[in-house]
């Protein structure tokens, strides 16, 4: 198979700490090669009643691994009792693309997940395409447009952001990741996770009619 016919998400994703919550969000573009394959991808995608990821990579690898991650947090909170903590999905998370990544194929394993979730505390995670991870505690992004989208995190970020502000942040750093990134675009998914769980708050969409 030619590299260029698989299908990726090369992407604008960030997340966001807030006052009393975190934020996701990314664009809605899928591309093989130079071609849109789809303009409808969910990259924001809730894997248990308090933690969320966002996607950026090979879109075989993403599922796969994401499924994955679900049935392991459900396992481990029937046979514990209780919920996972949000570290814990991160280490387990980190070591699912640790090991795809190292594995072989013919097929690049690629995938970079951002982490947030909420247990006694917030805690948003940056998880790398070599399986390393770290701990973020303001912004982070990740994707082909993260190098437009950090330009307006660096610019208007702040400490202490209410949800409300955070929310217009994060439409405002992937707005401008699509305006300059051929890989980002069709629209925007937002999620905010605070102590009560996660809810989807956005799903804007561009509309590029001829009519």
């Amino acid at each position: 198979m030619n590299t260029n016919q698989i299908l990726n998400t090369g992407t604008t994703t960030v997340g966001i700490m807030c006052k009393d919550c975190l934020i996701l969000a990314a664009d809605k573009r899928a591309t093989a090669g130079n071609f849109i394959a789809s303009k409808n991808v969910e990259k924001v995608l809730p894997v248990s009643d308090r933690v969320a990821v966002t996607t950026s990579g090979t879109v075989s690898d993403i599922q796969f691994i994401t499924k994955l991650l679900k049935a392991e947090l459900k396992l481990k909170e029937i046979r514990s009792s209780r919920e996972a903590t949000v570290k814990e999905a991160a280490n387990l998370l980190t070591e699912l693309v640790y090991n795809n990544v190292r594995k072989f194929s013919t097929i690049p394993g690629i995938t970079h997940f951002l982490l947030g979730g909420a247990d006694e505390h917030l805690h948003l995670y940056d998880l790398y395409a070599d399986g390393s991870i770290s701990e973020v505690d303001d912004f982070v992004s990740s994707g082909s447009g993260s190098v437009m989208a950090y330009g307006v995190l660096e610019a208007y970020y702040k400490a202490g952001l209410s949800e409300a502000d955070g929310v217009e942040l994060v439409l405002k750093a992937i707005s401008a990741a699509m305006q300059r990134d051929s890989a980002s675009g069709e629209g925007v998914d937002v999620y905010v996770i605070n102590k009560h769980g996660l809810k989807k708050v956005a799903a804007k969409r561009v509309n590029k009619s001829l009519e």
